[in-house]
């Protein structure tokens, strides 16, 4: 079954999980360091301008912001990681509650880790891709940006990482701006939200 992706609505933001909307139904989560396009790929996906907001300062996405498709599917933006120009004190705010997040929410069905393809993946990707291995939940790597790149470098960037991936993880090239790799990624998605299962809790 398609899922309506242009039926997205902003719902809420939360700075907790407490503040999160109920734990039910299914949820595909976007993150990735600072500035890689984590907004610009909700938008592409939905169709919509401004649906999620963007920005070329990084760290300017310091809640978790919910997008509703139906009452039962939700898209979710997380907090960017890396070199946010905030406080050490948010940063560390924003780590806690986004650990929170990810680690008890059980009607998360899959990640869409963002990865900007001219850069090597960095200590928070790395991070990122062994907790969902721990946890056996599903991440999908988008190597954003993929425009500024030729075709020869694009793959060669997505041979280069797929080399390096687990078996709960897939990867494609992306750009947001030429909509490229954008049918692999609405295909993902549905595939998470058409398909839910509730998680276990991370009991470490």
């Amino acid at each position: 079954m398609s899922v309506n992706f242009q039926s997205a609505r902003f719902l809420t933001s939360a700075a907790t999980l407490a503040q999160c909307p109920p734990d039910m139904g299914a949820e595909v989560a976007f993150c990735g360091r600072s500035n890689a396009g984590k907004s610009s790929a909700i938008n592409a996906l939905t169709r919509q301008k401004s649906l999620a907001r963007t920005s070329k300062t990084p760290g300017r996405t310091q809640l978790i912001n919910f997008f509703e498709i139906t009452e039962t599917q939700k898209l979710v933006d997380l907090p960017g990681y890396g070199y946010a120009k905030v406080p050490m004190s948010v940063k560390d705010h924003w780590q806690r509650h986004l650990d929170d997040y990810l680690r008890a929410r059980s009607c998360l069905q899959g990640l869409v880790l963002l990865v900007d393809i001219r850069h090597p993946l960095k200590m928070f990707d790395e991070m990122m891709l062994n907790w969902s291995t721990e946890t056996e939940l599903p991440v999908h790597v988008l190597l954003t940006k993929a425009d500024k790149l030729k075709r020869g470098g694009q793959q060669a960037a997505l041979l280069q990482l797929q080399r390096n991936l687990k078996d709960n993880a897939t990867a494609q090239v992306f750009s947001a701006t030429k909509k490229l790799g954008l049918d692999i990624l609405q295909a993902q998605v549905s595939t998470w939200l058409n398909n839910a299962t509730p998680r276990q809790e991370d009991s470490q």
